[in-house]
């Protein structure tokens, strides 16, 4: 296990965790936890066999957001403010971008920063207990790290609006009704219920969930026509060209589970 000064990093066979480790503070996510992930993400890209990376806390919070001591020393010196919003961008970023699927398991309190990093994530999956909130007006602050931009386009206008501007929680129902977290998990079984999805992630083709990803993602920066030709030209290449778009369908003719290709060197 790779050692990190407020994250702890484990691999179990093709799943990572990164599981952030300040549980007194909260799980705060300061200019330090942001570059512990950010060095953690580096790691999982240089190591082909790791296909999903899970995102979680330790304690009862996921993330309250930011460190409030050093998030007011930075407010005292611009320069570094902005470099620390840049590199927590640059997370979020790589996040998206990356070829493997990124699992956020929010296991508590999960506030600001907290939000802004599981709106970057693929799926999300809430504990029961657990509760949500922008939490940025509260304070005087505003989203810096995508939150302004993501919120909306995960839940819509209105009700990333309303979030945003009251500041109030969200339980686990709630945030799968709006479509804030894709899985709630009954309570107590966080855990379990996060190994169950990543072991029948494993079973699909690496490479038909990088293309998934990509897709969609891609395809929300611009319009529903452009989105569409993307999807045509990838779609075409991936089905004319990739060994497990056929094994796939020879599986599906023979009545067999198909055997899939592991991730390419270069997934990263």
């Amino acid at each position: 296990m790779r050692q990190y000064e407020n994250i702890e990093f484990e691999r179990d066979g093709a799943v990572a965790t990164l599981r952030l480790n300040r549980p007194a503070k909260m799980n705060p996510l300061d200019w330090g936890t942001v570059k512990d992930l950010l060095s953690a993400i580096a790691a999982v890209e240089q190591d082909p066999a790791v296909e999903i990376v899970v995102v979680t806390g330790n304690g009862p919070a996921f993330s309250a957001g930011g460190d409030l001591e050093k998030y007011i020393r930075l407010y005292a010196a611009p320069d570094d403010f902005h470099r620390f919003l840049r590199d927590f961008h640059e997370l979020l970023d790589r996040i998206e971008r990356s070829p493997r699927t990124f699992v956020a398991a929010v296991n508590g309190v999960c506030v600001a920063g907290g939000l802004e990093l599981i709106l970057a994530c693929d799926v999300v999956i809430i504990a029961a207990e657990a509760r949500i909130a922008d939490g940025h007006l509260n304070f005087g602050q505003l989203p810096g790290a995508g939150g302004s931009q993501r919120l909306p386009r995960a839940i819509g206008v209105l009700r990333a609006k309303e979030l945003i501007l009251s500041g109030r929680f969200i339980d686990a129902r709630e945030a799968q009704a709006i479509g804030l977290a894709s899985i709630c998990a009954p309570e107590g079984k966080l855990r379990e219920t996060v190994d169950d999805f990543t072991r029948r992630l494993q079973q699909k083709s690496h490479a038909g969930r990088r293309g998934a990803k990509y897709l969609v993602n891609e395809g929300m920066k611009g319009s529903l026509a452009n989105g569409l030709e993307l999807e045509l030209t990838y779609v075409h290449n991936y089905a004319t060209t990739h060994p497990d778009a056929v094994e796939g369908l020879m599986a599906f003719k023979e009545n067999r589970k198909p055997r899939f290709r592991p991730a390419a060197p270069d997934a990263g």
